[in-house]
C-alpha cells in the first residue's frame, strides 16, 4: 500500500474548510488529520506533535496572515511543504508567498482533484502552482529585474539542477534526467541553495526567475 500523505489545513472559513477536509479524507493515500483556523493555532500544534508532510494555508486569516506566518511555520516544520490555498490573485501576495518559502500557490476555485494532485506533488518535492498563477509569476519576475544576472558561482551541473527545479521536476526526476543518483542530486540542490542564499525550493525558483538565471 502507498504511504499515506498527512495533511493539515489552516482555513478559517468553516464551511469550505470542513467540506475540503471531508473530500480529501475520502481519497486514497491522503489524510487531512488537522483543520485549524489560525496560524497561531498551528504554531501551538506543531510545538506539541509531529508535523504533516503538507500544509494547506489560507492567506486571509484572523490574527497573523498566512503569508506572514510562513517563516514561523517553516522554522517549526522545516520538512513540511506549505501550499497556499486562497482566493487572492494579487501579484504582491503571490510574490511574497513564494519568496517566503511556499512550495505552491493554488486558488480555492481549484477542484478537489487538482488540490489532491498538488498535495501529492508537494509531498514528492514538487512546486504545484495554478497554471494561470504560474504564467503571472513568470511575467512578474521577468519584469522585476532586467539587469545582467549574477551567476552566483553556480557550476554547469548546478545550473542544470536549477533549470529542472524551475521546470517543476522533483529531486527524483532531476536525478533521472541527469543520470545521477538521488542523493547526488540532493547534494547539488543543497549547494544551489547555499550559493543563492535561500532556504527552500520556492525561494530558489523565485530568485532564479527574477534574476534571469535560467
Amino acid at each position: 500500500m502507498p504511504e499515506t500523505i498527512h495533511v493539515w489545513l489552516i482555513e478559517d472559513h468553516k464551511t469550505y474548510g470542513a467540506r475540503l477536509a471531508r473530500a480529501l479524507n475520502r481519497l486514497e493515500g491522503i489524510s487531512c488529520s488537522r483543520r485549524l483556523t489560525a496560524c497561531e493555532d498551528a504554531f501551538a500544534a506543531l510545538s506539541a506533535e509531529a508535523a504533516p508532510q503538507v500544509l494547506l494555508l489560507d492567506v486571509g486569516l484572523p490574527g497573523m496572515s498566512g503569508i506572514d506566518g510562513i517563516a514561523r511555520l517553516r522554522q517549526l516544520a522545516p520538512e513540511t511543504a506549505i501550499v497556499i490555498l486562497t482566493v487572492f490573485e494579487e501579484d504582491d501576495k503571490i510574490f511574497r508567498a513564494i519568496c517566503a518559502g511556499a512550495a505552491g500557490y493554488l486558488l480555492k476555485t481549484s477542484s478537489t482533484e487538482d488540490i489532491a494532485a498538488a498535495i501529492r506533488s508537494a509531498a514528492a518535492g514538487g512546486s504545484p502552482i495554478n497554471p494561470t498563477i504560474a504564467r503571472r509569476v513568470l511575467e512578474m519576475f521577468s519584469k522585476a529585474n532586467t539587469a545582467a544576472p549574477n551567476d552566483y558561482g553556480l557550476t554547469p551541473r548546478e545550473m542544470d539542477i536549477l533549470k529542472l527545479l524551475v521546470d517543476g521536476s522533483t529531486i527524483k526526476d532531476a536525478a533521472a534526467q541527469l543520470g545521477i543518483g538521488y542523493y547526488t542530486a540532493d547534494e547539488y540542490i543543497r549547494s544551489v541553495y547555499v550559493k543563492l542564499q535561500v532556504r527552500s525550493r520556492g525561494s530558489a525558483i523565485a530568485k532564479a526567475v527574477k534574476e534571469g538565471l535560467v
